[in-house]
């Protein structure tokens, strides 16, 4: 899940041209991939059984409307206290603040992209479009597409990230400038480029125009309520620009980077070892749980962790297999 801006998508039935990439660079070594499954548990997939597999798919409707609710009060509380201090430090807290707060609005719009946010269907794409994606910069319907086509087989022919997961591991040098773009804006100017072009595009245009039209009440509120009309640029835009194209990038490698195409998804996804400093930053919403996402997408967000568990307890994922910290992870991406 990348939470970029991609207006125009190819159709479900092209297949994309594109260069070659190496992957199956970090793919685990065969005897980290033990052979146990199915169990009384988990069937030969890895999903659990149809009992169990009804309770970890459960939806906590009301539970994550107070999520979205208690996320917007932060990102509020957020601008009040830097607007009342009014002082550049506060200002630049809320330009790094800002980042993770685009994180938590593409992982709950993530989970709204899978149905997972609300057992009601128009509630759940309503709150995805309007309230998550739309002010990240998100064109929610065609992020759903691609994001189906990510799943469907990871690596694949219609695999939408192939280019950001391919290729590692990489020179630390190269790595470095991954993420020196990001931090000064090229990447964030890569993504915005296609949204603006969508006003020339008759197909595009509509969802385009709801994201500008988002964005330009966004800051039509921050200016009425701070006086200030170079918040929104600076505040809002900026970190979703640089913060948050950094974030967006280390959790992505984090998820996918320099494994393969295979229906073993030990084999297409990573799992490290969650820390609350990972989760503030980077990973909110249990995400860092991914493996366990990848196994059985209709597992919301909550009970990841659990489901994790009945992988672990079935012998399926070894300790071995975990990477103990996303520094760890990033060390042998930069190892090539």
């Amino acid at each position: 899940m990348r939470g970029m801006a991609v207006p125009t998508p190819a159709s479900d039935t092209d297949v994309v041209e594109r260069p070659r990439f190496r992957t199956g660079g970090m793919v685990p070594p065969g005897e980290l991939l033990p052979d146990v499954l199915p169990t009384d548990r988990l069937l030969v997939s890895g999903k659990a059984v149809p009992e169990l597999r009804a309770e970890l798919r459960r939806i906590a409707s009301w539970r994550n409307a107070a999520s979205v609710a208690g996320l917007w009060l932060v990102i509020v509380g957020l601008w009040a206290g830097a607007r009342r201090l009014d002082h550049p430090a506060g200002y630049v807290a809320l330009f790094v603040l800002m980042g993770p707060m685009f994180a938590r609005l593409a992982i709950l719009g993530h989970e709204a992209a899978h149905r997972l946010l609300f057992r009601n269907r128009t509630a759940n794409d309503l709150v995805g479009r309007w309230l998550l994606d739309y002010p990240a910069f998100v064109p929610f319907d065609v992020y759903r597409r691609a994001h189906v086509a990510h799943h469907k087989e990871e690596f694949g022919p219609h695999e939408p990230d192939l280019p950001l997961y391919a290729n590692y591991p990489i020179p630390r040098s190269s790595w470095r400038r991954k993420l020196l773009r990001d931090a000064i804006g090229s990447s964030g100017w890569k993504n915005l480029k296609p949204l603006l072009r969508t006003v020339t595009n008759r197909s595009a245009r509509p969802v385009g125009l709801r994201i500008i039209g988002t964005q330009v009440v966004l800051w039509a509120l921050s200016w009425a309520a701070t006086g200030r009309w170079w918040l929104y640029p600076l505040c809002w835009l900026g970190p979703w620009m640089t913060v948050w194209r950094v974030l967006n990038r280390l959790r992505a490698i984090a998820e996918h980077g320099g494994l393969e195409a295979s229906p073993d998804r030990r084999r297409t996804t990573h799992h490290i070892r969650q820390s609350w400093s990972a989760r503030f930053w980077i990973v909110p919403y249990r995400t860092g749980w991914h493996l366990a996402h990848h196994v059985d997408m209709g597992v919301p967000w909550r009970n990841l962790p659990r489901f994790h568990e009945e992988l672990v307890a079935s012998g399926w994922v070894v300790p071995e297999l975990t990477y103990p910290s996303y520094r760890a992870f990033w060390r042998a991406c930069a190892a090539g």
